[in-house]
Protein backbone atom coordinates (compact mmCIF):
# COMPACT_ATOMS: atom_id res chain seq x y z
CA UNK A 1 0.00 0.00 0.00
CA UNK A 2 1.47 3.49 -0.65
CA UNK A 3 0.93 6.26 1.50
CA UNK A 4 0.22 9.65 0.01
CA UNK A 5 3.22 11.75 0.09
CA UNK A 6 5.39 9.04 1.00
CA UNK A 7 6.79 7.01 -2.19
CA UNK A 8 6.35 4.07 -2.83
CA UNK A 9 7.06 0.21 -1.45
CA UNK A 10 7.70 -2.15 -3.34
CA UNK A 11 5.45 -5.47 -2.49
CA UNK A 12 6.84 -8.12 0.14
CA UNK A 13 10.29 -5.78 0.88
CA UNK A 14 8.73 -4.68 4.36
CA UNK A 15 6.47 -7.56 6.05
CA UNK A 16 3.24 -6.34 7.20
CA UNK A 17 2.61 -5.34 10.90
CA UNK A 18 -1.31 -4.71 11.07
CA UNK A 19 -1.67 -2.60 14.41
CA UNK A 20 -5.02 -3.60 16.44
CA UNK A 21 -7.42 -0.92 16.10
CA UNK A 22 -11.45 -1.13 15.56
CA UNK A 23 -12.88 0.86 12.86
CA UNK A 24 -16.55 2.17 13.39
CA UNK A 25 -18.18 3.02 10.56
CA UNK A 26 -21.02 5.66 10.23
CA UNK A 27 -22.38 3.16 7.62
CA UNK A 28 -21.87 -0.51 6.40
CA UNK A 29 -21.02 -1.82 2.83
CA UNK A 30 -18.24 -2.32 0.37
CA UNK A 31 -19.29 1.49 -0.67
CA UNK A 32 -17.45 2.73 1.97
CA UNK A 33 -13.71 1.15 0.55
CA UNK A 34 -13.62 3.75 -1.90
CA UNK A 35 -11.89 6.55 -0.23
CA UNK A 36 -9.62 4.53 0.53
CA UNK A 37 -8.65 4.07 -2.21
CA UNK A 38 -7.03 7.15 -2.50
CA UNK A 39 -4.34 5.85 -0.16
CA UNK A 40 -3.32 3.41 -1.95
CA UNK A 41 -2.96 5.98 -4.75
CA UNK A 42 0.60 4.89 -6.75
CA UNK A 43 3.14 7.23 -8.44
CA UNK A 44 5.70 5.55 -10.98
CA UNK A 45 8.05 3.01 -9.23
CA UNK A 46 11.54 4.73 -8.41
CA UNK A 47 15.07 2.95 -8.14
CA UNK A 48 14.90 3.72 -5.01
CA UNK A 49 11.91 2.04 -3.50
CA UNK A 50 11.55 4.36 -0.58
CA UNK A 51 12.22 7.96 -0.64
CA UNK A 52 10.18 11.20 -0.25
CA UNK A 53 9.23 13.27 -3.16
CA UNK A 54 11.30 15.68 -4.21
CA UNK A 55 8.80 18.37 -4.24
CA UNK A 56 8.42 17.35 -0.13
CA UNK A 57 12.02 16.97 0.54
CA UNK A 58 12.27 20.81 -1.13
CA UNK A 59 9.52 21.76 1.20
CA UNK A 60 10.81 20.50 4.33
CA UNK A 61 14.53 22.06 3.48
CA UNK A 62 12.47 25.22 3.04
CA UNK A 63 10.91 25.25 6.00
CA UNK A 64 13.91 23.95 8.25
CA UNK A 65 17.08 26.48 8.52
CA UNK A 66 20.11 23.58 8.99
CA UNK A 67 20.38 21.10 6.72
CA UNK A 68 21.55 18.47 9.38
CA UNK A 69 18.68 19.29 11.05
CA UNK A 70 16.12 19.19 7.71
CA UNK A 71 18.16 15.52 6.78
CA UNK A 72 17.02 14.01 10.26
CA UNK A 73 13.77 15.60 9.66
CA UNK A 74 12.90 14.04 6.40
CA UNK A 75 14.18 10.85 7.61
CA UNK A 76 11.45 10.60 10.38
CA UNK A 77 8.62 11.70 7.72
CA UNK A 78 9.82 8.97 5.39
CA UNK A 79 9.88 6.29 8.61
CA UNK A 80 6.49 7.70 9.87
CA UNK A 81 5.32 7.05 6.29
CA UNK A 82 6.61 3.46 6.20
CA UNK A 83 4.67 2.69 9.32
CA UNK A 84 1.25 4.07 8.06
CA UNK A 85 2.16 1.66 5.13
CA UNK A 86 2.96 -0.86 7.69
CA UNK A 87 -0.71 -0.27 8.97
CA UNK A 88 1.00 0.92 12.14
CA UNK A 89 -1.64 3.46 12.11
CA UNK A 90 -0.78 5.02 15.87
CA UNK A 91 2.79 5.28 15.48
CA UNK A 92 2.65 7.10 12.06
CA UNK A 93 -0.09 9.58 13.62
CA UNK A 94 2.21 10.52 16.76
CA UNK A 95 5.70 10.40 14.33
CA UNK A 96 2.96 13.15 12.56
CA UNK A 97 2.53 14.89 15.57
CA UNK A 98 6.21 15.10 16.59
CA UNK A 99 6.86 16.79 13.23
CA UNK A 100 4.58 18.77 13.11
CA UNK A 101 6.06 20.75 16.31
CA UNK A 102 8.75 21.90 13.83
CA UNK A 103 7.10 21.72 10.80
CA UNK A 104 3.95 23.22 10.35
CA UNK A 105 4.13 24.71 7.21
CA UNK A 106 4.89 21.20 4.97
CA UNK A 107 1.62 19.86 3.77
CA UNK A 108 3.12 16.54 3.73
CA UNK A 109 3.54 16.18 7.81
CA UNK A 110 -0.51 17.11 7.87
CA UNK A 111 -1.62 14.94 5.06
CA UNK A 112 0.29 11.72 7.50
CA UNK A 113 -1.64 12.64 10.31
CA UNK A 114 -4.85 13.26 8.45
CA UNK A 115 -4.62 9.64 6.76
CA UNK A 116 -3.61 7.98 10.30
CA UNK A 117 -6.46 9.81 11.37
CA UNK A 118 -8.55 8.50 8.95
CA UNK A 119 -7.76 5.11 9.27
CA UNK A 120 -8.08 4.87 12.89
CA UNK A 121 -11.68 5.80 12.32
CA UNK A 122 -11.29 9.34 14.22
CA UNK A 123 -12.98 11.67 11.86
CA UNK A 124 -12.92 14.87 13.63
CA UNK A 125 -9.10 14.93 13.35
CA UNK A 126 -8.67 13.25 10.24
CA UNK A 127 -11.00 16.64 9.06
CA UNK A 128 -9.01 19.00 10.44
CA UNK A 129 -5.99 17.46 9.33
CA UNK A 130 -6.58 17.08 6.00
CA UNK A 131 -8.27 20.71 5.46
CA UNK A 132 -4.78 22.23 7.00
CA UNK A 133 -2.92 20.04 4.44
CA UNK A 134 -4.91 21.47 1.88
CA UNK A 135 -4.43 24.81 3.12
CA UNK A 136 -0.93 24.58 2.34
CA UNK A 137 -0.77 22.53 -0.39
CA UNK A 138 -4.05 21.76 -2.54
CA UNK A 139 -4.19 18.28 -3.64
CA UNK A 140 -7.12 16.39 -5.44
CA UNK A 141 -5.26 12.82 -4.05
CA UNK A 142 -6.71 13.14 -0.66
CA UNK A 143 -9.59 15.19 -1.55
CA UNK A 144 -11.61 11.84 -1.53
CA UNK A 145 -10.30 11.37 1.99
CA UNK A 146 -11.48 14.69 3.45
CA UNK A 147 -14.90 14.09 2.21
CA UNK A 148 -15.57 11.13 3.29
CA UNK A 149 -14.30 12.41 6.92
CA UNK A 150 -16.32 14.97 6.71
CA UNK A 151 -19.43 13.04 5.85
CA UNK A 152 -19.16 10.92 8.68
CA UNK A 153 -18.97 14.12 10.79
CA UNK A 154 -21.90 15.24 9.34
CA UNK A 155 -20.65 18.26 7.80
CA UNK A 156 -22.56 17.83 4.52
CA UNK A 157 -22.18 21.35 2.87
CA UNK A 158 -18.83 21.12 3.76
CA UNK A 159 -18.83 17.54 1.84
CA UNK A 160 -20.24 19.67 -1.03
CA UNK A 161 -18.21 21.79 -0.98
CA UNK A 162 -14.42 20.39 -1.29
CA UNK A 163 -16.70 18.07 -4.12
CA UNK A 164 -17.13 21.58 -6.26
CA UNK A 165 -13.10 21.91 -5.64
CA UNK A 166 -12.00 18.65 -6.55
CA UNK A 167 -14.56 18.51 -9.93
CA UNK A 168 -12.47 22.21 -10.80
CA UNK A 169 -9.21 20.71 -10.17
CA UNK A 170 -10.23 18.02 -12.74
CA UNK A 171 -8.07 15.42 -11.17
CA UNK A 172 -7.60 11.68 -12.61
CA UNK A 173 -10.72 9.37 -13.19
CA UNK A 174 -10.55 7.34 -10.38
CA UNK A 175 -10.38 10.28 -8.06
CA UNK A 176 -13.50 12.05 -9.40
CA UNK A 177 -14.89 8.60 -9.21
CA UNK A 178 -14.01 8.91 -5.47
CA UNK A 179 -15.61 11.81 -4.61
CA UNK A 180 -18.91 11.37 -6.98
CA UNK A 181 -19.57 8.48 -4.75
CA UNK A 182 -18.88 9.97 -1.51
CA UNK A 183 -21.00 12.83 -2.43
CA UNK A 184 -23.68 10.59 -3.65
CA UNK A 185 -23.41 9.43 0.04
CA UNK A 186 -23.69 12.18 0.97
CA UNK A 187 -27.20 12.79 0.02
CA UNK A 188 -27.91 9.23 0.70
CA UNK A 189 -27.24 9.96 4.35
CA UNK A 190 -29.53 12.41 4.12
CA UNK A 191 -32.35 10.72 2.79
CA UNK A 192 -32.09 12.20 -0.70
CA UNK A 193 -32.14 9.17 -2.79
CA UNK A 194 -32.85 11.14 -5.91
CA UNK A 195 -30.25 13.74 -5.60
CA UNK A 196 -27.87 10.67 -4.86
CA UNK A 197 -29.11 8.98 -7.68
CA UNK A 198 -28.83 12.12 -10.12
CA UNK A 199 -24.99 12.27 -8.61
CA UNK A 200 -23.76 9.21 -10.02
CA UNK A 201 -25.68 9.42 -13.20
CA UNK A 202 -22.18 9.65 -15.22
CA UNK A 203 -21.20 6.33 -14.19
CA UNK A 204 -24.17 4.92 -16.04
CA UNK A 205 -22.07 5.10 -19.45
CA UNK A 206 -20.46 2.12 -20.33
CA UNK A 207 -16.08 2.06 -20.66
CA UNK A 208 -13.86 0.51 -23.27
CA UNK A 209 -12.64 -0.94 -20.79
CA UNK A 210 -14.34 -1.76 -17.30
CA UNK A 211 -11.40 -0.67 -14.61
CA UNK A 212 -11.76 -0.50 -10.54
CA UNK A 213 -13.43 2.59 -9.86
CA UNK A 214 -16.12 2.11 -12.66
CA UNK A 215 -17.19 -1.04 -10.91
CA UNK A 216 -17.16 0.83 -7.14
CA UNK A 217 -19.48 3.65 -9.01
CA UNK A 218 -22.02 0.62 -10.43
CA UNK A 219 -22.04 -0.70 -7.11
CA UNK A 220 -23.17 2.64 -5.30
CA UNK A 221 -25.49 3.27 -8.19
CA UNK A 222 -27.11 0.10 -7.98
CA UNK A 223 -27.60 0.27 -3.89
CA UNK A 224 -29.10 3.61 -4.64
CA UNK A 225 -31.50 2.53 -7.52
CA UNK A 226 -32.45 -0.78 -5.11
CA UNK A 227 -33.34 1.56 -2.26
CA UNK A 228 -35.36 3.83 -4.39
CA UNK A 229 -37.16 0.96 -5.67
CA UNK A 230 -35.80 0.45 -9.01
CA UNK A 231 -35.05 -3.30 -9.01
CA UNK A 232 -34.94 -3.21 -12.75
CA UNK A 233 -32.57 -0.50 -13.09
CA UNK A 234 -30.41 -1.96 -9.72
CA UNK A 235 -30.42 -5.22 -11.51
CA UNK A 236 -29.04 -4.11 -15.24
CA UNK A 237 -25.87 -2.44 -13.13
CA UNK A 238 -25.19 -5.14 -10.33
CA UNK A 239 -25.32 -7.45 -13.38
CA UNK A 240 -22.77 -5.41 -15.45
CA UNK A 241 -20.69 -5.55 -12.18
CA UNK A 242 -21.08 -9.22 -12.69
CA UNK A 243 -19.72 -9.43 -16.12
CA UNK A 244 -16.92 -7.50 -15.17
CA UNK A 245 -15.74 -9.29 -12.47
CA UNK A 246 -17.91 -12.23 -10.84
CA UNK A 247 -16.13 -12.30 -7.29
CA UNK A 248 -16.93 -8.57 -6.81
CA UNK A 249 -17.78 -8.55 -3.39
CA UNK A 250 -21.51 -9.47 -2.44
CA UNK A 251 -22.95 -9.15 -6.09
CA UNK A 252 -24.77 -12.32 -6.58
CA UNK A 253 -26.17 -12.48 -3.12
CA UNK A 254 -27.68 -8.87 -4.32
CA UNK A 255 -29.00 -10.14 -7.73
CA UNK A 256 -30.48 -13.29 -5.48
CA UNK A 257 -32.04 -10.86 -2.99
CA UNK A 258 -33.68 -9.02 -6.31
CA UNK A 259 -34.97 -12.40 -7.65
CA UNK A 260 -32.05 -12.87 -10.11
Amino acid sequence: MRSRGGGKARLGQFPAEREEHIDQWIDEGPVREEAEQAVQRARPARANNFELDSEIRDRVNAAVPSPQRAAKLRERLLGAFVSLERERYTEARRIGNQLAREMSGVAAVHELIGLSNYRLGEWRKAAAALERAQTLHPDPDTMPILMDSLRALGRHKDVAEVWKELRQASPAHEILAEGRIIMAGSFSDRGELADAIKEMQPARSKPKRVREHHLRQWYMLADLLDRAGDTVGAVRFFEQIAKADSDYVDVHQRLRALGR
